[in-house]
């Protein structure tokens, strides 16, 4: 408990610290901001600050931050590490200066951001990844709620389309007409399940690894699978919690609601460290779980089975045996609505990032139709063959965890080009970027859903991408820096 004790206060110091110099090295100002400029009461409208905060937290959380912090928790106290340093140091970075940089830009979407600063090329391909990747969480987030209200009452089928008919009226409806107004439940709802759990954590005060005692890979003992790899497994499993490249996606929709760049460390910092710390406390109790002494906290999740029991069942007894009927019920609230706002902003961005490209303003009804429903049907083909499919979801949720992450490196790459060009100090994202480069090579080189390599040679050829990227790097910035000096 010492360790989450003083993770959960480096998280806090993170952002009063860490996220003050990010924001003075950005130097928010007093410009007109898109949500005044361009308003057109459909998706650039000025919301309150504190409504924009509830609706951004709940919009990257999704199940990510409870699932992943779950399934790394299997890993032992060196998941406080990533959960804390990634988040401070990585994805609240990202999530402030990818929402900060569309401001910049009018709103812009990510693959427009990435095409003004990584080039044309890059615009396309990140076109298409983007939406394919959003198109994905829309998928995987009607399945996983599906399958927790499910337990709780009614038919699976019925629920599926439940959700879904609930991200075709979401999509279409103006930002503040379902989203503003009941997001902030949902997120209060998010944040009582955590606040709660960290309070019953106390409460029993259980006796848990600390990182001076189990320094090490815990997970890797028990099962001598690729999947328990410390690097690069544990940076893919827990994603939401410390960076993910999906809430660059989000961040353009509240940037279109935010009245002044001021507001944005708060906002789009303050989300991602809020996050952070549910991934905290759900990791915890989940160490409880799998390595609570003298014996786990339930006796059947012990160590032997306890990895293989899926993360939604670990949320159920949790909520229900820790917090009671009322609290249960309210906790559950939280951990459904996540995956489902999470996944109605997902069509809602891919929508906007279509319609941005093709030129096809959003104002008339059926021009959002005609945007929207193709993306309706490529989720709902993903989405049969998800059920159909018998290990359907963990597929689909593999190849997300890494398309997520990998759009993460192509973010933090556009933010150090642009850092680099305003003169401004670019180690914050060029340091992330090359770490992310590194894990996401090297699982695309592992994985047994890619190349599934020998270790030996994915480390090998992870290392080598790493090195390339770091010498592109080095080439460009000296060729800039010489632009520069003639434009002088």
């Amino acid at each position: 408990m010492i360790t989450f004790i003083v993770s959960l206060i480096l998280l806090i110091l993170g952002y009063f610290v860490y996220g003050r110099i990010i924001e003075r090295i950005f130097a928010p100002d007093n410009r007109v901001t898109p949500a005044v400029r361009k308003a057109d009461g459909l998706d650039f409208i000025v919301l309150p600050s504190w409504k924009i905060f509830m609706i951004q937290f709940l919009n990257i959380a999704g199940t990510g931050p409870i699932f992943g912090a779950i399934m790394g928790a299997k890993f032992g106290p060196v998941s406080y590490l990533w959960i804390v340093f990634g988040c401070i140091f990585a994805g609240a970075t990202h999530d402030y200066l990818s929402g900060m940089l569309s401001m910049r830009h009018d709103g812009a979407g990510l693959p427009e951001l990435i095409g003004t600063y990584l080039g044309k090329g890059a615009k396309k391909l990140m076109l298409v990844f983007t939406v394919l990747l959003l198109t994905m969480v829309g998928t995987v987030f009607v399945y996983s709620p599906a399958e927790i209200l499910h337990n709780i009452g009614g038919s699976f089928m019925m629920w599926v389309i439940i959700i879904f008919g609930y991200y075709v009226i979401a999509t279409m409806m103006p930002i503040d007409k379902i989203i503003g107004k009941v997001y902030p439940l949902f997120a209060f709802s998010l944040l009582f399940m955590a606040a709660a759990l960290m309070i019953v954590l106390f409460l029993k005060w259980p006796s848990l690894p600390e990182l001076w005692t189990n320094f090490e890979n815990m997970g890797f003992n028990a099962s001598e699978k690729w999947t328990d790899q410390l690097f690069p497994c544990l940076f893919i499993t827990i994603a939401c919690g410390a960076i993910s490249g999906f809430h660059a996606t989000q961040s353009p929709l509240m940037a279109r609601c935010v009245k002044s760049e001021k507001l944005g460390r708060p906002i789009f910092y303050g989300a991602m460290i809020t996050e952070g710390m549910v991934a905290l406390i759900w990791a915890t109790v989940s160490m409880y779980f799998f390595y609570g002494e003298p014996s786990p906290g339930y006796d059947l999740m012990n160590i032997e089975t306890g990895f293989s029991t899926s993360a939604p069942a670990v949320v159920n007894i949790v909520c229900n045996d820790w917090l009671g009927a009322f609290g249960g019920i309210l906790a559950m609230l939280g951990v459904v609505a996540a995956p489902i706002t999470s996944g109605d902003t997902a069509f809602r961005s891919a929508r906007l990032i279509v319609s941005e490209w093709l030129h096809i303003k959003q104002r008339p009804i059926p021009n959002r139709l005609m945007v929207s429903i193709p993306l309706f049907v490529c989720s709902i083909a993903m989405l049969i063959w998800q059920i159909e499919n018998p290990d359907g979801f963990n597929t689909i949720w593999q190849y997300f965890g890494w398309s997520n992450q990998a759009l993460s490196v192509f973010t933090l790459w556009t933010l150090t080009v642009y850092l680099v060009r305003q003169h401004k100090f670019f180690y914050i994202t060029l340091i992330p970027a090359l770490f992310m480069t590194s894990v996401c090579t090297t699982f695309l080189f592992i994985s047994k859903q890619a190349f599934h390599l020998p270790e030996l040679l994915a480390y090998t050829l992870g290392g080598i991408c790493t090195i390339v990227a770091i010498i592109w790097f080095t080439l460009w910035y000296h060729h800039q820096k010489k632009e520069q000096k003639i434009g002088e």
